[in-house]
């Protein structure tokens, strides 16, 4: 054990004292602001099969400068498939009007992940409304006409996007875990060879793609960093949601993940998205087919405020959240803050904070369930941290490995039910 006799008893002492108090009616629930609420998407055999959450463009990069006469390559790893696709395009944080021009689409087998390349022959064209480009007005998304398209499941789809005006700063998605690929002018219907690298591994502008087929719906993996899949290897598709895709996919399910590195629940953090209550309802229900929602979310909250903030309040934030689940007809199931022992921004008062909220998530059943991500992960003989085996390094964020054992804690007959 690390931690003294004396410390130990005392840390436990406080989470007790703490968690006596949560199950029952004795911390009051922040009320909802008065406003009709939102409702999950029809799916009429659509379902959501890729997402990424989008935030606001960086100081430096292609998102601050944006491009011009320039043709973005970007790849989504689809989990469910089907007959049909249509393409999400996003301009939420864009300062002007963002001008569309070609766009196609191509699928591919993941052998080709991590290059440009697709064959010729199965380059798509989309439209919008009929046309072949669209502006998008600042703060708006378009949706792209439904092409008939086979797509397999657990395959990719290659969305080449041709901007031929100035974009101004473009919205994104900073930790795609992923390479995009760019080239100069119009080349939505070349090969591989035109283009190059971009710099990093964010999403510029596209932000979901649905597909009609057979799938029974999607569930949503809603959270922060290790969601998002921090500490993952780039191209491979081995987030704790991506692994979890697999596995839904035996069950008919799509698999969203709307992870943002660096997210809270109660704060606005710039390139680390709007606060968990600011974008629930757009990244969780406005998706087609949706049923259900995973959330992860509270750990920089705690991590950022050097455990000032009270168990209290995040619990009441996560009520929100079941809150506008529900009433949009969604299944919330709570998922236990993983360890962060001997991490950056660690203190006593955020692991009583931490211990408190998922003694809450377990046991008040508030939640429709629960996923016990901590019990996944930990260190049984020091269950403060995390199991070195799924240690990325940083004591915060699971490796590949504790990605694994995260989706395969998730019991699917829960969160498909």
């Amino acid at each position: 054990m690390l931690v003294a006799d004396g410390w130990w008893q005392s840390l436990f002492s406080s989470i007790a004292a703490i968690a006596a108090i949560l199950p029952g009616a004795g911390v009051p629930a922040v009320p909802l602001a008065p406003q009709a609420p939102t409702r999950a998407a029809r799916s009429d055999g659509w379902a959501g099969s890729w997402a990424a959450a989008v935030t606001e463009a960086d100081k430096t990069g292609v998102s601050a400068t944006g491009v011009a006469n320039t043709t973005l390559r970007q790849v989504a790893h689809l989990s469910v498939g089907g007959g049909s696709v249509r393409v999400r395009f996003s301009n939420r944080f864009g300062t002007r009007p963002l001008v569309i021009g070609r766009t196609t689409v191509a699928p591919r087998r993941a052998a080709l992940a991590g290059t440009p390349t697709v064959e010729l022959l199965q380059l798509v064209p989309l439209t919008f409304g009929g046309r072949g480009s669209t502006t998008i007005p600042v703060g708006a998304e378009a949706v792209s006409d439904a092409v008939a398209l086979p797509v397999a499941e657990d395959s990719d789809l290659v969305v080449s996007t041709y901007f031929p005006q100035p974009t101004g700063p473009l919205t994104q998605h900073p930790a795609g875990c992923a390479t995009a690929f760019s080239a100069d002018g119009d080349q939505t219907g070349s090969g591989g060879a035109p283009y190059r690298k971009v710099a990093g591994t964010a999403r510029y502008v596209v932000d979901g793609v649905d597909v009609r087929g057979d799938a029974e719906g999607s569930v949503v993996l809603f959270g922060d960093s290790i969601t998002d899949g921090a500490s993952s290897p780039i191209d491979k598709n081995l987030r704790y949601p991506d692994q979890l895709a697999d596995l839904l996919l035996t069950r008919g399910f799509g698999a969203l993940n709307i992870g943002i590195a660096g997210n809270r629940l109660l704060a606005n953090g710039g390139t680390s998205g709007e606060a968990a209550l600011g974008r629930f309802d757009r990244d969780v229900i406005r998706w087609p087919g949706v049923r259900s929602v995973v959330i992860l979310e509270g750990i920089n909250d705690i991590r950022i405020s050097r455990g000032s903030i009270p168990a209290t309040q995040l619990i009441n934030a996560h009520r929100q959240l079941i809150s506008r689940a529900h009433a949009a007809g969604l299944k919330a199931y709570g998922a236990t803050l993983t360890p962060y022992w001997a991490s950056d921004q660690y203190t006593v008062g955020g692991e009583v904070a931490r211990q408190a909220l998922n003694h809450w998530i377990r046991t008040s059943g508030e939640y429709d369930g629960f996923v016990d991500f901590e019990r996944a992960v930990r260190d049984p003989k020091a269950p403060l941290q995390l199991l070195a085996a799924y240690d990325s390094g940083d004591h915060l964020h699971p490796n590949t490995a504790g990605f694994t054992a995260m989706a395969r804690a998730v019991n699917l007959d829960l969160i498909t039910r």
